[in-house]
C-alpha cells in the first residue's frame, strides 16, 4: 500500500525527527537525495548546466544545497532567486564554495538557455491559492527551459501544486520528476496535480509516521491479489455470490450486456438480470438468469447494481433495490432520482459510482469545480449521503461513508493507480459497475470492492489498449471486460503469495538517505 500524507502530519513528523538529528542534518538528506536522482537523471553530470529556481522557504534551501552537491561534480550550475533577501543563507553560501554563480532576480529575464537541467525550488508543501506574482515569471522559465529539451525537477511537488488536495490554481510548474521527502503527498497522486509531477521518486528520510492516519492511499498489485476472492473445494455458484443488475433499457440494451459482462468477467458465481435487456442479455451470455421484475422479485442475491441505462424506469427499480437488505451498487441513471434520505438510513453497503457531472448534479455544483477539487468533492459526497463514493476519471477515488460528529474518525481515500486514457469510451463505466457489484457479491467491504474493481478494470484497459502510453490503440467497452481475467491472472501471478508481500513502486523507486 502506497500512502500520502497531509501537510501538517508530515510537519509534526519533521519536527519531531529534526529534534533528534543535529542542526541542518534533515536538509542535507534532503539534498544528498535531490542531487542523486539529478545526477541521475542527467547521466553525466561533468558539463551539465542546471539551473536552480529558488523560493524563500526549505525548498529552496534544499534545492541550493542539491544544487552544490552536483557543481562539486563539475556541473555548472546558477541559481535564480526569487527573494535574494530570504534565500537560504547556509544554502548560498555551500554553493558559492562549491563553485555555483547567483543571477539576477527572478524577474522576465529569467536566464534558462541552454540548461540540461532546472530544479524547481519555488515553493514547498505549504504553498496555497496558487503562485504568487513574483514566482509566475520563474515558473514560466521553467516551462521554456522544458519546451527547449531540458529536464525539469520539482523539490518535493511541482510549485503550484496543493499539497493535500491536488488542486492547481492558476500556473504551475510541470515537472518531468518530482523528488518528493519522507513520504508521499496527496497532491501527487490526485489530478488535476498528478498531471504536472511526472515520475515520482521518494527519498526516505526517517520521518516515523506509523501511528498517524494517511489522508491518501492506493493499493498495488499484492493488496489486490490479497483481497480478490477464491472459491475452494466447498464452492458453488452461491457461495461465490449471485449478483444482480438492474439495467438496460428498450432505447439502451447495451448497458445491460456491458453490467452483466462486468459481474461475469468480476467472479460472480451468478447473475441476476432483472430490466427491458433481457433478450440482449442472454443472446450474449445464456448463462445469465433473466426475470421481468421487479427486483425484489427476482431471487435471492448477495448485492444489486442498479442504474445503467434505466431511463425513465430508473427511480422505482433503485427505491425497490434500496429497500434490500444487501449492498446496493447505485450509478448512471440510478444518480439521477437519488436523494441522502434514501441512503442514510441502509443498514446494508451503499456504493455510488458517478463521474464528475454525476457528482456536479449530486452535490449541486459545476463539473469544473468537482474536476478541480477532485478530493473535496468526492470527501462531501461521501458525507452528505453517508455511502462510500467511488468517482470516476482520470483519477478514480473512492471515499468510505463519511459522517459527522465528535466521534467521527475520517479514514484514507483511495486512489486508483491504473488505468488509460482509451478508457474513456461509451459503456466502460457500465462495465465497471458489474465489476465492482461482483466483488460486493462475493463478500468485499464497499471499499475494497470499489478500489479492487477500478484497479481491475484499469488494468484490462491497459492490457485491451495495448498499453498505457505511445502505442496503445483504441477500446470499446466489450474489449475491457474481455481482458479482465487476464487482469486479474496477472495481478494474482505478481502479487502472490497473497497475504503479507508488497509489491515494488510503479514510479522512479525509492532513495533512503
Amino acid at each position: 500500500m502506497r500512502a500520502a500524507y497531509g501537510v501538517e502530519t508530515v510537519r509534526t513528523a519533521e519536527r519531531e525527527l529534526m529534534a533528534r538529528l543535529p542542526e541542518g542534518a534533515l536538509m542535507q538528506r534532503a539534498a544528498a537525495g535531490l542531487a542523486a536522482v539529478c545526477a541521475g537523471l542527467l547521466g553525466r553530470v561533468y558539463g551539465a548546466r542546471v539551473v536552480l529556481l529558488v523560493g524563500s522557504g526549505d525548498n529552496g534551501g534544499d534545492a541550493l544545497y542539491a544544487g552544490a552537491r552536483l557543481a562539486r561534480r563539475g556541473a555548472g550550475v546558477t541559481a535564480v532567486l526569487l527573494d535574494a533577501e530570504r534565500a537560504h543563507g547556509g544554502g548560498l553560501a555551500a554553493l558559492g564554495r562549491a563553485g555555483g554563480v547567483v543571477a539576477g532576480g527572478g524577474g522576465a529575464g529569467v536566464g534558462v538557455a541552454g540548461a540540461d537541467l532546472v530544479i524547481d525550488g519555488i515553493t514547498g508543501i505549504g504553498g496555497r491559492g496558487g503562485l504568487r506574482e513574483a514566482a509566475v515569471p520563474l515558473a514560466r522559465a521553467a516551462q521554456a527551459a522544458r519546451d527547449s529539451g531540458a529536464i525539469v525537477v520539482a523539490v518535493d511537488l511541482p510549485s503550484g501544486v496543493e499539497a493535500d488536495s491536488g488542486e492547481v490554481r492558476g500556473e504551475c510548474v510541470r515537472a518531468d520528476a518530482t523528488v518528493t521527502f519522507g513520504t508521499y503527498k496527496p497532491g501527487l497522486l490526485i489530478d488535476p496535480a498528478r498531471e504536472y509531477v511526472g515520475a515520482v521518486r521518494l527519498v526516505e528520510l526517517g520521518l516515523d509516521l506509523g501511528a498517524a492516519e494517511a489522508d491518501v492511499e492506493a493499493l498495488q498489485h499484492a493488496d489486490v491479489a490479497a483481497l480478490l476472492p477464491v472459491p475452494g473445494a466447498e464452492s458453488d455458484k452461491y457461495r461465490r455470490g449471485v449478483v444482480g443488475v438492474v439495467a438496460g433499457s428498450e432505447r439502451y440494451p447495451g448497458a445491460a450486456v456491458l453490467a452483466v459482462a462486468g459481474a461475469l468477467r468480476g467472479g460472480a458465481g451468478a447473475v441476476r438480470y432483472v430490466g427491458h435487456g433481457a433478450d440482449a442479455v442472454i443472446a450474449r451470455y445464456p448463462e445469465a438468469l433473466v426475470h421481468a421484475g421487479p427486483p425484489s422479485k427476482a431471487g435471492r442475491v448477495q448485492a444489486w447494481v442498479v442504474g445503467p441505462g434505466l431511463g425513465e424506469d430508473a427511480g422505482r427499480a433503485l427505491g425497490d433495490v434500496l429497500a434490500s437488505d444487501v449492498p446496493v451498487l447505485v450509478d448512471a441513471d440510478g444518480l439521477r432520482p437519488l436523494e441522502p434520505e434514501m441512503v442514510r438510513g441502509r443498514d446494508a453497503p451503499t456504493l455510488l459510482t458517478p463521474h464528475a457531472g454525476e457528482a456536479a448534479a449530486l452535490l449541486g455544483v459545476s463539473r469544473e469545480e468537482v474536476e478541480a477539487g477532485r478530493l473535496v468533492a468526492v470527501r462531501e459526497l461521501a458525507a452528505l449521503y453517508g455511502a462510500t463514493v467511488l468517482l470516476k476519471g482520470s483519477t478514480t477515488l473512492v471515499a468510505p461513508a463519511g459522517g459527522a460528529g465528535a466521534g467521527f474518525v475520517r479514514r484514507p481515500v483511495r486512489v486508483n493507480p491504473t488505468g488509460t486514457p482509451w478508457l474513456a469510451t461509451a459503456g466502460s463505466g457500465d462495465v465497471l459497475s458489474g465489476l465492482a457489484g461482483a466483488l460486493l457479491a462475493a463478500g468485499l467491504g464497499a471499499v475494497d470492492a470499489g478500489s479492487v474493481a477500478a484497479y481491475l478494470h484499469g488494468l484490462a484497459g491497459r492490457l485491451a489498449a495495448g498499453g498505457a502510453g505511445v502505442g496503445a490503440a483504441p477500446v470499446g467497452a466489450h474489449d475491457v471486460a474481455d481482458a479482465v481475467p487476464g487482469a486479474w491472472r496477472g495481478v494474482v501471478g505478481r502479487g502472490g503469495p497473497l497475504r503479507g508481500r508488497r509489491s515494488g513502486l510503479h514510479d522512479l523507486g525509492a532513495v533512503r538517505c
